[in-house]
């Protein structure tokens, strides 16, 4: 199967510059590279060809022979130049580092002064908001740490009269390059970790790293309905970034305080409502609070501890909720305390009624002995 012309696969003239032959090749790895492409498996292919169209163009002795006799000029098989690794001034090696670094984030510097560009960290802000807030929404101030440009030397993190220099480890491109057997690959430069500069003279205020500690107050909007855990994103309000690199954002997290009345679920409310043990037995009507004021709940008669009532609507609508949610009401019957005697009489009375019609007057109970005495055989 004949193979592709070189010049075709990098999509360049046949005079075509090193420059423009390295400039298509970039442009292409960056493209084709397989760790881009996980799921195109025809990329890796397409890598392959372009990096073996480069390997052979940017060395001048194998283009002169590629130029002269084609494939066959470099073709291992047949006596050409092909197959002893990278020659000629390592270009294929430069190029590839320079691509390596573009891929995974870094950015490579070959002695121009070029230094990383890193983007600021981003911050977290815990805010605590009562229920109330959450359910309505609600606009508050925080004051948040930061690193903010020292105005003593404007960000350059030099005393006053003197100038950063190039670190002479890297040359002012913030990595050093390895050789690795067949790779070059690049690293953070050890001595000026990534900055391309040193300083002989740090700034007093902020000692070299050209930002100080400082505090600033923003506004923040809670929109209605955020729950436990949400958080509202200020983009840019985070540290700022190495090098002119852009800022990080700072999250603000929304925790609930504890309510002496409701706890929330989502969207519903629930709350407890004790109710008097005569309400229960005869029946009645109670007064509960919901979050838009006070509302009445009819107890029929003979209620039991623990029943339920829903009022529809009367919960929290979420922040992505067309609806509001329920509150749901739980009832407790109260035990009565402090009783006077003449009370504990007309309990005992009660009770003494009770007695001779229990499991017309408490069939929960009777049911429940009755259940103890099978279990038991009698």
């Amino acid at each position: 199967m004949s193979k592709k012309d070189f010049y075709e696969i990098l999509g360049v003239n046949r005079d075509a510059s090193d420059d423009e032959i390295k400039k298509a090749y970039r442009k292409l790895a960056m493209k084709f590279h397989p760790d881009r492409n996980p799921d195109n498996p025809k990329a890796e292919e397409q890598f392959k060809e372009a990096k073996e169209a480069y390997e052979i163009l940017s060395d001048a002795q194998k283009r002169a022979a590629y130029d002269q006799y084609g494939h066959a000029g470099v073709d291992p098989q047949a006596g050409g130049f092909g197959g002893g690794g990278f020659g000629g001034g390592g270009g294929f090696g430069d190029a590839f580092a320079d691509i390596f670094g573009d891929i995974f984030g870094g950015r490579s510097g070959g002695g121009g002064g070029r230094s990383n560009i890193y983007r600021g960290a981003d911050l977290r802000y815990n805010l605590e908001i009562t229920l109330e807030q959450a359910a309505k929404g609600t606009e508050t101030k925080i004051r948040i740490p930061t690193m903010e440009v020292c105005e003593t030397c404007s960000g350059s993190g030099a005393k006053s009269g003197t100038q950063p220099k190039t670190c002479p480890t890297c040359q002012g491109s913030g990595q050093v390059r390895l050789q690795q057997g067949f790779f070059s690959i690049q690293q953070t430069c050890p001595k000026c970790h990534g900055t391309g500069r040193i300083i002989p003279d740090p700034c007093g205020s902020c000692h070299g790293a050209g930002r100080v500690k400082q505090h600033k107050t923003l506004s923040v909007k809670i929109p209605a309905g955020v729950d436990e855990g949400d958080r509202i994103r200020l983009a840019g309000e985070g540290e700022h970034g190495v090098n002119g690199g852009p800022p990080g954002d700072l999250y603000v997290q929304i925790h609930l305080k504890a309510h002496t009345v409701f706890q929330r679920d989502h969207n519903d409310l629930h709350c407890e409502m004790p109710i008097s043990f005569t309400t229960a037995a005869l029946g009645g009507e109670i007064e509960i609070p919901t979050l838009d004021g006070a509302a009445k709940i009819k107890i029929p008669a003979e209620t039991q501890s623990g029943k339920v009532f829903r009022l529809r609507g009367k919960g929290i609508k979420g922040v992505r909720s067309h609806v509001h949610g329920d509150l749901l009401c739980h009832v407790v019957v109260e035990t009565p305390v402090n009783l006077t005697e003449r009370q504990k009489e007309l309990l005992r009375e009660l009770e003494e009624i009770n007695k001779g019609n229990s499991a017309h007057h408490n069939p929960k109970a009777q049911s429940w002995m009755d259940k103890v005495r099978e279990f038991f055989g009698q």
